[in-house]
């Protein structure tokens, strides 16, 4: 037996041994009612998954907000009541870490960024970035996605009948190439032009394949820690070199190996791009004032450059190195590609679906641009900023789509020590009897359920699983912000502020903490996602764009066995969205719908 051989066998067994120990040392019990056990090995955390949406949300309204599941490691809890998720991701939220394999494999994947990081390192990325993602820099970067969403809609426009009938398109891989545009230009200031492009692009189509490779390594992530706790880097380069050798034929050694290829073309491509603004940057730096600022003003902003302009006026304690710099890029991209596909052919299939809500939205943009016409502006969907994220109805559809498909549907989180959770509703216990808080032992894996916190009937209302976009209108387009709730404290009418506008999604003055419109979807505290303004606005403006020419419905064409193409969203780590057997595979990702242009009858006069 080689020593490169010695050494593997060595870490896995050592592995296992970890495993087990942990096993007889975990205490049980946690009193708390949940679904049966289900498999003796796996548990029944599985059942998330395979039950979809539906399930996730019933075990939830069944047992209450926090519920005992069982995984490979013990009791696992599902946690999605208000004042417990207010506890683990604000105010213990040092004590309700992310799991080691997740942070360890981030840091293998996209390196330094936020993702992969935690404590002081963590607290002082997060200082820096928190203004990047400011409104006004939103503002600035809105008009990078004008020309892909333009470039979107034409594409798809000239694939239709010029006698206005419809045509099914796959819409999925188009909407993943402008995402993919969106994110390359407005975070990299790369110009990936996967919409028009006609050979592929290395790092693009690297990108592209991240996200699902992830998922599909996802069940050896609790060994990375191990490897990389206990190993020297040599002797974990060794291990992976091992794994990746051509001659081991198992599809996961394949995957293992594509995975490594993806990761190195990545991380050169990103290094190649971020070396080249930063060094056009400090080339501007030294330039004449004057010069400088004419080309500044001619140039294409990109969240990179925003970011590196940060950093430089930073003092030197709170500047980030070129590696953490370097790790905030390859997360940004990541973090805008998979998410924004997933939303936006979520909210194209439901308008596909709710033709009276596409029929709305289109007259209100239609409205909105008819408004600048008369002004002298514009006559197409490039609707400037503060006009574009205040539409009411278009502002409904992103949120309500928003709230009931996270793109993230759960994440997860483990207690570094024993602690006890309060709850704001009760919930059933082991004896059958109810209770207010639950006593957590230290290693505990917990799992936010983003889905069933935004569908909780007690929060949402008796029809919280029911898309209806209207439902935003009849509140204010946001909670109020901590500087609205201090000025109008100074001023002594906070409370009345609270009683004459109510905030969907707030009961009582219970509220989820989140950071987009007291939902879970972006998650909250320090490790929420900084760039869900972002998100927002390339939504928002992607979908003006498309039904302002192209009006969608579901699919009518019956194959040769007279069926009807049916599309079924399964639950991973995403929303993926496939055509359901028989008139379909049922795993091949895809949203087939009949698209035409649109008349002056799909608008509502």
């Amino acid at each position: 037996m080689s020593l490169i051989q010695v050494c593997v066998l060595s870490s896995f067994s050592f592995a296992l041994y970890k495993v087990l120990a942990f096993l007889l040392q975990r205490t049980h019990g946690i009193d708390l009612d949940g679904p049966d056990r289900g498999n003796w090995l796996t548990g029944n955390i599985t059942s998330l998954f395979e039950g979809g949406v539906d399930y996730c949300v019933h075990i939830a309204e069944k047992y209450g907000g926090v519920v005992r599941l069982h995984g490979p490691l013990g009791e696992t809890l599902y946690v999605s009541d208000p004042r417990a998720l207010y506890h683990m991701v604000v105010k213990d939220q040092l004590i309700f870490e992310e799991p080691d394999p997740f942070i360890m494999s981030n840091k293998l994947v996209f390196g330094e960024g936020l993702i992969s990081t935690i404590g002081e390192q963590h607290r002082r990325q997060r200082k820096l970035l928190n203004p990047v993602f400011s409104t006004s820099n939103m503002r600035r970067l809105l008009p990078t996605l004008h020309p892909i969403s333009d470039r979107l809609t034409s594409i798809l426009a000239s694939k239709l009948p010029a006698d206005g009938s419809h045509k099914e398109i796959d819409v999925l891989p188009w909407l993943s190439r402008c995402a993919l545009d969106g994110v390359c230009q407005g975070i990299l200031g790369y110009p990936s032009n996967t919409l028009s492009a006609a050979e592929n692009d290395p790092y693009p189509e690297a990108l592209r394949k991240i996200g699902p490779l992830i998922g599909k390594l996802m069940k050896v992530r609790a060994i990375v820690p191990i490897v990389m706790k206990y190993c020297s880097p040599y002797w974990a380069r060794k291990v992976v070199d091992l794994v990746t050798m051509p001659w081991l034929p198992t599809q996961f050694m394949a995957d293992v190996r594509e995975m490594r290829r993806t990761v190195e073309t990545m991380d050169s491509a990103s290094r190649k791009a971020f070396l080249e603004r930063k060094a056009a940057m400090e080339a501007k730096e030294t330039a004449d004032p004057i010069d400088a600022a004419c080309r500044d003003s001619n140039s294409t902003t990109s969240m990179m450059d925003i970011m590196l302009k940060a950093n430089a006026v930073s003092s030197n304690t709170e500047q980030l190195t070129d590696a953490e710099l370097l790790g905030q890029m390859n997360v940004m991209v990541f973090a805008g590609l998979d998410t924004t596909t997933s939303a936006l052919a979520r909210c194209i299939y439901l308008l596909a679906q709710h033709s009276g809500a596409q029929a709305r939205l289109r007259s209100e943009i239609r409205d909105a641009t008819k408004i600048l016409e008369e002004d002298g502006g514009t006559s197409s969907a490039e609707l400037p900023f503060d006009i574009l994220m205040s539409l009411p109805f278009l502002d409904g559809v992103v949120k309500e789509t928003l709230r009931l498909y996270p793109s993230l549907p759960v994440m997860a989180r483990v207690s570094s020590k024993a602690t006890t959770l309060p709850l704001e509703f009760p919930t059933r216990s082991r004896s059958g009897g109810y209770t207010s808080a639950v006593a957590i032992p230290e290693g505990t894996l917990a799992i936010i359920s983003i889905l069933a916190a935004n569908r909780h009937r007690e929060m949402w209302g008796a029809d919280a699983n029911e898309w209806r976009p209207e439902r935003w209108l009849s509140y204010p387009l946001s909670a109020p912000s901590q500087e609205q709730e201090a000025k109008c404290s100074l001023n002594g009418d906070a409370a009345s502020l609270s009683r004459s506008a109510p905030v969907l999604g707030v009961k009582d003055g219970v509220r989820f903490p989140g950071v987009y419109s007291n939902m879970m979807t972006f998650l909250g505290g320090s490790r929420s996602c900084i760039g869900f303004k972002f998100a927002e606005m390339e939504l928002k403006h992607v979908l003006a764009t498309l039904v302002l020419r192209l009006h969608f419905s579901l699919p009518t064409e019956r194959n040769a066995q007279g069926q009807v193409k049916e599309i079924q969203w399964k639950l991973q780590a995403f929303h993926i969205p496939v055509v359901k057997s028989p008139s379909g595979d049922g795993v091949t990702p895809q949203v087939p719908l009949n698209v035409r242009l649109v008349t002056k009858d799909d608008f509502i006069s």
